[in-house]
């Protein structure tokens, strides 16, 4: 009999987990509780594989043999606590792709900086002429990729939610960027039961890997002593300390790896800020670890054009600039966000609360922010943590609204900053789809 394997979620990850596993000779039945894009239905139908949208019909879900699992559902839904009372196998479409490639495996996480740093890392490999895939949270399903397009060399972003549901996987170059509170609603608000998730990435590393982190977060630099790497060793940091392979002495970047050392001016980068520093840090020293020519890397450090709703200035209307940082999910994100303005803002954030602590931000905030504007649907969170420290506070129900507000508030030479703190599931499809409104508003004022 057939091993039927059942996919929950018909997103980009879990339709190539249907499109590999098919190939592959299983049994395969594609279930979403949402409407699916007509896209993935089209893929599905192609290749006659069995899928249903708007609900989970049980009996088809309790009756596989394993489970893919998209990683934005909780373990904490009805369903899924009889698939865990069954014992039935749950795990994610990166650990199923990793059972189907020999590729090198690049795999970033941390609680902020992935996206830009996966990109980054995965432009130097691409323009260095290496044959390349971008997958994980960005970029194509790396089942798909493994099963239709394979690549010699993958780089891969992850979240938390991706390597809980991961055991057999291995990152040949494992990054943890940094590590601060995020998502702790879905770990119990618990912070070690998240930094236990991050540490996951370095799980199934041999000797012959690389590990690369920030040496000078503070989570990090406590808990390697709880997982101590089996993989090489590559920390950074900002400025040089003993032992640390990546840091900047000079104004100079310095990486030193076995491929040798790289050294490149820190003007010619192409991201400013504290945060790209980190992330030109971590994305130099994987390239340097992957033998990257020198020039090559200067090059692509230095052209690099950055991500879309990350830091992402919009227009300038009036004398007033605007930053789309919809990508900004947590309190980390908006700290490093303000920390790179350097004029008086008006700050829109809010969504919904993922049971945050403003503490992170609240200095700047009193220092930079002439306003404050509370976007979502329940901003009593805000309120109670704002309230009597910022002269001016009011709230958006749209980000028509919001921006509209932004616009009277702000004042020439000023910053309207989009960087929410929050998801955006409360009055948005997702942080693109704040992104995206916001821009569209602020070109049409």
């Amino acid at each position: 009999m057939n091993k039927r394997i059942v996919i929950l979620g018909a997103g980009e990850s879990g339709t190539g987990a249907a499109v590999l596993a098919q190939s592959k000779g299983f049994e395969v039945f594609v279930s979403d509780a949402s409407s699916m894009k007509p896209r993935y239905k089209a893929m599905l139908d192609t290749r006659r594989i069995g899928w249903e949208e708007g609900g989970h019909t049980e009996s088809e879900i309790l009756s596989a043999n394993e489970i893919i699992k998209s990683p934005g559902i909780p373990n904490t839904t009805p369903l899924m606590e009889k698939v865990i009372e069954r014992h039935i196998p749950v795990i994610s479409e990166i650990e199923f792709a990793g059972r189907y490639t020999s590729s090198v495996m690049i795999c970033i996480t941390g609680s902020n900086g992935k996206t830009t740093t996966a990109n980054w890392i995965y432009h130097i490999l691409k323009q260095a002429g290496l044959d390349v895939g971008l997958a994980g949270n960005v970029g194509n399903s790396l089942a798909l990729q493994v099963a239709e397009t394979p690549h010699a060399w993958y780089v891969v972003e992850l979240s938390s939610f991706q390597l809980d549901n991961m055991y057999d996987f291995r990152a040949h170059i494992a990054i943890l960027l940094n590590i601060t509170p995020d998502h702790l609603d879905r770990y119990d608000h618990k912070m070690q039961n998240y930094v236990d998730s991050k540490f996951r990435i370095i799980r199934n590393q041999t000797q012959e890997d690389a590990f690369i982190f920030r040496n000078d977060d503070p989570i990090i630099s406590k808990e390697i002593a709880n997982y101590p790497p089996v993989a090489t060793r590559y920390p950074f940091a900002e400025t040089f300390r003993e032992g640390v392979k990546g840091y900047v002495k000079n104004k100079q970047l310095i990486i030193d790896t076995i491929n040798g050392l790289f050294i490149m001016e820190q003007d010619l980068l192409a991201l400013t800020g504290t945060h790209n520093l980190y992330n030109s840090l971590a994305s130099g020293i994987a390239a340097k670890i992957a033998d990257i020519h020198n020039e090559n890397i200067r090059a692509s450090l230095s052209d690099f054009t950055g991500v879309e709703h990350r830091l992402e200035k919009v227009a300038r209307v009036r004398g007033v600039d605007y930053v789309n940082d919809s990508k900004a999910t947590n309190v980390n994100s908006c700290w490093y966000a303000l920390k790179s303005i350097n004029t008086p803002v008006a700050l829109i954030l809010g969504g919904t609360d993922k049971g945050n602590d403003y503490t992170e931000i609240e200095e700047l905030v009193k220092q930079k922010a002439r306003a404050l504007i509370f976007l979502g649907v329940d901003n009593i969170a805000l309120h109670n943590f704002f309230d009597g420290k910022v002269s001016c506070i009011e709230d958006a129900r749209s980000m028509e609204e919001a921006v509209s507000k932004a616009y009277r508030l702000a004042e020439k030479g000023d910053t309207v900053l989009l960087s929410p703190c929050c998801a955006s599931f409360d009055l948005f499809k997702n942080y693109e789809d704040r992104g995206n409104q916001f821009k569209t508003c602020v070109r049409n004022l």
